[in-house]
């Protein structure tokens, strides 16, 4: 009886001893696990801030952009409105003969016609017609008042090709080169 006691006291002393370490294993594994789930909703806790930082930026860069763009536009309407200001100035004659030498320069045919606004038609008289034909070895011939626009448009005798050198579209040609120099005039940098 007591052989048998001792046996089971000994087999009970075990299975506890197995029990503990069974319990403290999974203690073990618990916790290991309680810091694998709190590492990852830290980890996924900075990542969703992270993306709402960069989500804000985003959004602040997308509004100072638009702004930017509100403020150009704005720009180069005014610009457009005040081109018919360019009439008045004293060398508007030289200008004339610039649009004409570069459009035709551009074109590049034995003959043109021009088209021009009511204005600069006046800047365009038979004197200059003459000197410009010389110099470009080019026929040219007046076509007609333009219906919009200030400033000049050229085309080759069939009309297959022109080439408009209105203020207005050389405006618009030069507007992508003009928007970071003006812009950054705007917000006050030296260029």
């Amino acid at each position: 009886m007591r052989e048998a006691q001792s046996e089971a006291e000994q087999v009970l002393s075990r299975a506890k001893e197995d029990a503990h370490k069974i319990m403290q294993d999974a203690q073990n594994r618990a916790e290991a696990e309680r810091k694998a789930i709190l590492e990852r909703a830290s980890q996924d806790e900075e990542r969703t801030r992270r993306q709402m930082v960069a989500a804000a930026q985003i959004k602040a860069r997308t509004l100072q952009l638009k702004k930017r763009e509100e403020v150009l536009n704005k720009v180069f309407g005014e610009a457009h409105q005040k081109l018919s200001s360019l009439q008045q100035w004293s060398d508007y004659d030289r200008t004339v003969r610039n649009l004409l030498h570069e459009a035709l320069t551009h074109l590049g045919t034995s003959s043109a016609l021009i088209q021009a606004d009511e204005v600069t038609l006046q800047y365009i008289t038979d004197e200059v017609l003459e000197e410009i034909s010389k110099e470009l070895n080019v026929k040219l011939q007046v076509k007609g008042p333009l219906g919009q626009g200030i400033g000049v448009i050229v085309e080759t005798e069939d009309g297959r090709r022109r080439f408009d050198n209105t203020l207005e579209t050389r405006l618009d040609r030069m507007q992508d080169a003009l928007r970071a120099p003006i812009y950054r005039l705007l917000v006050g940098e030296t260029p």
